[in-house]
């Protein structure tokens, strides 16, 4: 059963759920492929190459594929599906937003957010903002699914040596067009890739206040996270939000300040190896699942871990 692995990538750096996405890709039980469509991402092919258990790397290098635009890349996605019993891609911004065009073009359903691979076709998926589990068989021929990195351990990036097969355009439709990104800058590192996550919520009061939380980062080498409750109260950019509507994350450490519980932001972090809790609501739900929690008072708490330290 070959499959087909969508990169994720910025033209110049392979991202990490492309790793876990090819671990996924492999429990199918067959070669798994992987396609890089950008412009000047020949080193990305060359990263691609590298991975192991990648049989062959497909490099579609076209200035209409500079920027991830589902029209775009879609057609070039079922252009190749027709060598493959599956398509696969990580569930990222881009690959929920490309992958349901390339379903409904190829005609087929697609599983979305798979945790679980049973069988070639049987996928264990969440619902319910992750309080169940549901257990999927498709009966289309060619399967079409996002995975969840968390789900999966990332592949090695090294010990591969696929080869790296030029592929030529679907062409651009026509029917959108890239005008310009915003993107918040950082020298802490990317939220779904950090091994250590230092997070505030609606306990955080305000935005100023997050510069405690901010400092505590610094000094762990972690990145940034933030409830939707304190996105929404504008403390903090949505760029920061860990949740289900926000990013899914599953670092080593991962420390929940003035932070509650419910249920959608657990979805987003619950399969963290280590839990911390820092939380004045002894009643608060995410003691439940913290490895390790702390009823105290945040703005007293983290400043004296972080003299700790």
């Amino acid at each position: 059963m070959a499959a087909l692995v969508l990169a994720e990538h910025d033209n110049k750096e392979l991202k990490p759920a492309t790793l876990n996405a090819v671990t996924a890709a492999a429990k199918l039980g067959g070669d798994v492929h992987v396609l890089v469509a950008g412009s000047g991402c020949q080193a990305v092919a060359d990263a691609a190459a590298k991975i192991e258990g990648v049989a062959a790397v497909l490099l579609a290098d076209d200035e209409a594929y500079a920027h991830p635009l589902a029209e775009v890349i879609a057609p070039l996605v079922v252009s190749l599906a027709g060598d493959y019993d599956a398509i696969v891609a990580p569930t990222t911004t881009n690959g929920k937003n490309i992958m349901p065009r390339v379903a409904a073009q190829l005609d087929v359903c697609q599983v979305s957010d798979v945790i679980a691979i049973e069988a070639p076709d049987t996928f264990v998926r969440p619902i319910y903002a992750g309080n169940a589990l549901a257990t999927v068989q498709s009966a289309d021929a060619k399967k079409v699914m996002t995975v969840r990195g968390t789900g999966f351990p990332a592949a090695p990036a090294s010990g591969g040596s696929a080869e790296i097969r030029p592929v030529g355009g679907a062409g651009n439709p026509g029917i959108s067009s890239f005008v310009r990104q915003e993107l918040a800058k950082s020298d802490r590192p990317e939220l779904t890739a950090a091994k250590i996550i230092v997070s505030g919520g609606r306990g955080m009061g305000s935005g100023e206040a997050f510069s405690i939380i901010e400092s505590l980062a610094d000094k762990l080498g972690a990145a940034v996270g933030a409830s939707r409750a304190a996105v929404d109260a504008g403390f903090i950019s949505n760029d920061h939000q860990v949740g289900q509507t926000g990013k899914i994350v599953a670092p080593e450490l991962y420390i929940a300040c003035g932070i509650s519980g419910a249920i959608q932001h657990l979805a987003g972090m619950k399969d963290s190896k280590v839990i911390v809790a820092i939380n004045k609501d002894e009643e608060a739900p995410i003691f439940q699942v913290a490895d390790y929690g702390l009823v105290a008072d945040l703005f007293e708490a983290v400043p004296a871990l972080e003299k700790a330290l």
